[in-house]
């Protein structure tokens, strides 16, 4: 039986999951090359040792998805004051992270200016005041010297629509007629892609880095390496208290856990997950790696997977899991 090797993606526009798996698999080939193993990337990704997935549920988020039973999942309501202020700790911890570290003075006058706006203080809440406050925030952040294509975004709506679906996965509303929230139907794709026999090595990005968490939570099949890449799970407001189950843990079934984040990247959530993650029965605890790449759009999931540091412990942990 060959071991699997699953990516699970991020927020963001829906996407070809056969061009995505390509792309990534692509970029994972340049950093093993990097970190010496092109050989070992050459039998594993593309001589057929390794059968590779990509956990695709992009889709579920546009309106009138249907999802894998076939029923009809409801169109989300617009954003309300719940999902404005969610929002609001969304970009607020993610100033506040980038504010414990600043690079220069003047980054670090532009994120307090940024924070103000999103938390101004002695002003009266009239109707619609907060999503202006959010959207004000939002393009205030993109004037931060350094920041301007962060994640890869082209406007601030742009990216308050992207970030709009951690909220709305962490929500655990939007059910559909079958019963299933949106969280629950996006768990269901990643799982499926999981050997449920033999070993699989998860690779997850942003989002998908939450979802895949909550997923291996329940899953039985012994996971030996599990990677995560611009992870807003230690974000300690918006995302770490509403991740499920409480309180958080590695997941049993992974024997090993490798965190990446780079200083440049406004979507990780804390740069150590070991502080506020607690480690399973076997004492596996995340251990996470600073990586740093070139240019100001460092999120994308290729941009890790490009860093040698990534893709050798990746690598070698494929190549030890198919010799076993």
């Amino acid at each position: 039986m060959r071991p699997r090797l699953v990516f699970v993606h991020g927020v963001g526009k829906p996407r070809e999951a056969k061009t995505e798996l390509e792309e990534w698999r692509a970029a994972l080939t340049v950093g093993a090359r990097a970190a010496g193993h092109s050989r070992k990337a050459a039998e594993l990704l593309d001589g057929g040792a390794v059968d590779i997935h990509f956990a695709y549920y992009g889709d579920l988020f546009l309106p009138g998805a249907a999802p894998d039973n076939e029923a009809v999942a409801p169109a989300p309501a617009p954003a309300g004051p719940d999902e404005d202020e969610g929002l609001r700790e969304l970009l607020l911890d993610m100033v506040d992270e980038q504010l414990e570290a600043p690079r220069d003075d003047r980054q670090a006058q532009a994120l307090r200016v940024t924070r103000n706006k999103l938390a101004p203080t002695g002003e009266e809440q009239g109707p619609g005041s907060l999503a202006r406050q959010v959207l004000v925030g939002a393009n205030a952040l993109f004037a931060v010297p350094g920041l301007r294509t962060f994640g890869g975004w082209i406007s601030a709506g742009a990216m308050k629509r992207d970030l709009h679906q951690v909220r709305r996965y962490l929500a655990r509303k939007e059910t559909d007629e079958a019963g299933l929230s949106l969280d629950r139907r996006i768990r269901a794709r990643v799982a499926t892609e999981l050997d449920p026999e033999g070993p699989t090595v998860v690779v997850a990005h942003s989002l998908g880095t939450v979802v895949a968490f909550e997923t291996l939570h329940a899953h039985s099949a012994h996971v030996p390496l599990f990677v995560t890449l611009g992870s807003p799970l230690g974000m300690r407001t918006a995302v770490r208290p509403r991740v499920r189950p409480q309180p958080v843990r590695t997941p049993e079934p992974v024997g090993r856990w490798l965190n990446f984040w780079d200083r440049d990247d406004f979507v990780t959530g804390g740069t150590e997950l070991a502080l506020c993650i607690a480690s399973n029965g076997a004492s596996v605890a995340p251990v996470s790696t600073r990586v740093d790449s070139d240019g100001l759009n460092v999120h994308p999931a290729v941009r890790y997977l490009a860093q040698p540091a990534v893709a050798g412990p990746l690598i070698e942990a494929l190549d030890a899991v198919t010799v076993a």
